[in-house]
C-alpha cells in the first residue's frame, strides 16, 4: 500500500507482521519504553484495549501484532500525531482493529463509556516541574512533561474506563515509583506485577513496567530485572525478542 508522507516524515519498520509506522523526525518519535510496554502488556483474545496518549500509535499497532485483542483504541491530544497514527493504521490495513481518537486524557471518560475496556495502557509524560523544559508548546515537551496531563489524570481515567477485573499497564520512571503506587491504590488499581529495566547490569534502573488490576486483591509479583544492553550497542537476547529481531 502506498501512502504519501508529509515534510520531515519517514517510514520505520516495526519487525512485526511487516508493519510500519509513520514518524516525524522533527517531532517526538517513539522510544524503547513504548516497545517494552507493548511486550509487558497482556491482552487476551476478544478483549478491548485503550492506549492513553498514544502518540503516533506505536503501542496499539504493536499490540495488534502481538495479541489477539479484538479491538484497540488510541487516544491522542495532538492532532498532528493522531493524523500520523491514523495513516499508519491505514498503511498496515488495521482499520478494522484500531481506532485513533483525538482528545484529552483528562476528558477520556467523556469519549468512552465507563467500565468499557478490558485493558488500558499508557506511556505517559514522565517529568514534572520545569526540569529540562524548553518550549512548553512543543510536541516533544508535551510528550515528556506533565503539561497536558498528570500521573493522577492518567491513573484516575484508566480506573474509570476499566471493567472490574480489567488490567492497567504503564511504563514510567523509578524515581516516581512511590507516587505511582499511591495513585494506583487510591483509585482502585491494585499493583499486581512490576519489572525494573536496567540499561546495563551494573547501572541503576531507568524504567519501571507496572501492571494493576481494577479491584484486585493486594498481592504483587516482582519479575526478574530486564537488562537492555549486554555491551554498548548490543542488546540482550530478551530485548531482541521483544523487538522481534
Amino acid at each position: 500500500m502506498i501512502i504519501d508522507l508529509k515534510e520531515n516524515e519517514r517510514l520505520d519498520e516495526l519487525q512485526r507482521n511487516g508493519y510500519r509506522i509513520i514518524q516525524n523526525t522533527e517531532k517526538f518519535c517513539f522510544g524503547m519504553d513504548a516497545v517494552l510496554l507493548s511486550g509487558f502488556a497482556r491482552a487476551r483474545k476478544g478483549e478491548l484495549v485503550l492506549d492513553l496518549g498514544t502518540g503516533t500509535g506505536i503501542i496499539p499497532i504493536l499490540m495488534a501484532a502481538k495479541t489477539e485483542a479484538a479491538h484497540l483504541t488510541g487516544l491522542e491530544i495532538q492532532e498532528e500525531s493522531a493524523d500520523m497514527a491514523r495513516r499508519s493504521v491505514y498503511l498496515n490495513g488495521l482499520e478494522d482493529r484500531i481506532d485513533i481518537v483525538t482528545g484529552d486524557i483528562r476528558e477520556a471518560d467523556q469519549y468512552f463509556r465507563p467500565a468499557s475496556f478490558d485493558v488500558v495502557t499508557c506511556n505517559p509524560p514522565y517529568m514534572i516541574g520545569q526540569h529540562g523544559l524548553q518550549n512548553p508548546d512543543a510536541p516533544k515537551a508535551i510528550a515528556r512533561h506533565e503539561i497536558m496531563c498528570t500521573l493522577q489524570d492518567v491513573v484516575s481515567k484508566a480506573a474509570k474506563l476499566l471493567k472490574s477485573g480489567g488490567h492497567f499497564f504503564m511504563v514510567h520512571r523509578p524515581f516516581r515509583l512511590a507516587e505511582i503506587m499511591v495513585q494506583m491504590t487510591a483509585h482502585g488499581l491494585e499493583p499486581k506485577r512490576m519489572q525494573l529495566v536496567y540499561p546495563f547490569v551494573d547501572k541503576e534502573p531507568n524504567m519501571v513496567l507496572i501492571e494493576g488490576a481494577r479491584g484486585g486483591r493486594s498481592r504483587m509479583t516482582v519479575e526478574k530485572p530486564l537488562i537492555v544492553y549486554r555491551a554498548p550497542g548490543e542488546y540482550m537476547p530478551e530485548i531482541y525478542d521483544i523487538y522481534g529481531y
